[in-house]
């Protein structure tokens, strides 16, 4: 790590700090996410371990790139390319919404990195603002990939936690232990709502508040759901909420087309993020007062596993990225750090089960001590 200037900090959380720092062999800007002393601490171990692990079998020009592993003095070091913006700045510069045209380019390039993971069986679990990184250039990548893991085989549970809370599928709020790429594709159907309105789909302020949110909207939990929400302990002594007054998506957003919302289904009703091709001239009647001016007829590219289409231009040989300092957001949102999120994902609850096998620190390359 010597190689590196310590340039400031860019914040600091539960699991370590962010470091904006300058590589003196080359002067490429960087930015490194120094974690706890992982060897004492088993939850950090295997975020940071998980992390590395996926970021180095996954590449993709949507994927946040992993340059270097590094562990000093019992701690793991990442070495992330630096970025200076996300998607979550440009929400607070356009609390209205962003503009239709980049709207359109930001999902296109979502869909596309989630559509590589899932085909490489991965489920990322915490997609929101704060975890889409844009760089100056509009490219968008990915990022924090330290709650992401493997898809589980059959009679295998999950165990860990899961989604920041305003992004967390019904499944996840219940704890249910066998879930699937659908709570990627719940995630992304909140973003978009949140995109073009500037306002977040279900902002709730507790996970019993997030479950109200969710069913004022859709209606009444499945019954398996309805299980499960009265087995877990986290509600202990909680009956559901009874919702007095629906406000369905349709009523709430008005302006939005049924393509728009129809990522935000139920449960039941989410198919893959591959099966779904969204097409920019319909959603280009997501908001007809504001997006009047829309006259193309353009279609993004349908996605599936087999082929994704490739992004025009390159980046910038400067491309940078990262958080602004102290900036102030909802507490409820509490903003990651770019690239390296130590802290937003805290969980509020535990999914039950059983374990599932840890990556080792064997097999990494490029690892120097």
């Amino acid at each position: 790590m010597d190689k590196y200037e310590n340039l400031g900090l860019v914040g600091e959380g539960s699991y370590g700090m962010v470091m904006k720092c300058r590589n003196k062999e080359n002067g490429r800007i960087v930015a490194i996410k120094k974690f706890l002393e992982s060897d004492d601490d088993k939850t950090v171990k295997k975020i940071a371990m998980r992390e590395i692990k996926l970021l180095k079998q996954l590449r993709h020009e949507n994927l946040v790139n992993l340059l270097e592993v590094c562990k000093k003095k019992r701690r793991w070091y990442l070495v992330f390319e630096f970025v200076d913006r996300t998607l979550l700045d440009d929400l607070e510069q356009f609390p209205n919404g962003l503009d239709y045209n980049k709207v359109k380019k930001y999902l296109f390039q979502i869909l596309r990195a989630i559509t590589f993971c899932h085909h490489h069986s991965i489920i990322h679990r915490d997609i929101k603002p704060e975890n889409i990184l844009v760089s100056q250039y509009g490219v968008v990548k990915l990022c924090d990939f330290g709650f992401a893991r493997t898809m589980a085989a059959p009679g295998e549970v999950y165990t860990d936690y899961v989604a920041t809370r305003w992004y967390r599928a019904p499944e996840l709020l219940v704890g249910d232990t066998k879930y699937g790429k659908a709570v990627d594709v719940w995630a992304v159907g909140c973003l978009i709502v949140e995109m073009l309105t500037g306002e977040p789909l279900f902002p709730g302020d507790s996970d019993i508040d997030q479950v109200y949110h969710v069913m004022r909207c859709f209606g009444n939990l499945t019954q398996r759901h309805q299980e499960l929400f009265y087995k877990n302990p986290t509600f202990a002594g909680v009956r559901l909420p009874e919702i007095k007054e629906m406000e369905p998506l349709e009523r709430r957003f008005s302006k939005l087309s049924s393509v728009v919302l129809d990522l935000v289904k139920f449960p039941n009703e989410r198919s893959g993020i591959q099966e779904r091709s969204i097409h920019t001239d319909r959603m280009g009647h997501a908001i007809k007062k504001k997006w009047e001016f829309c006259k193309s007829d353009v279609h993004l590219p349908e996605l599936n596993s087999n082929h994704l289409p490739e992004l025009k231009g390159v980046e910038g040989k400067n491309s940078k990225i990262l958080k602004k300092e102290n900036r102030k957001v909802p507490e409820s949102r509490i903003p990651s750090l770019a690239a390296m999120d130590l802290h937003s994902s805290v969980p509020s609850q535990q999914i039950s089960g059983s374990s599932f096998h840890e990556p080792t620190e064997a097999n990494f390359p490029r690892v120097e001590y």
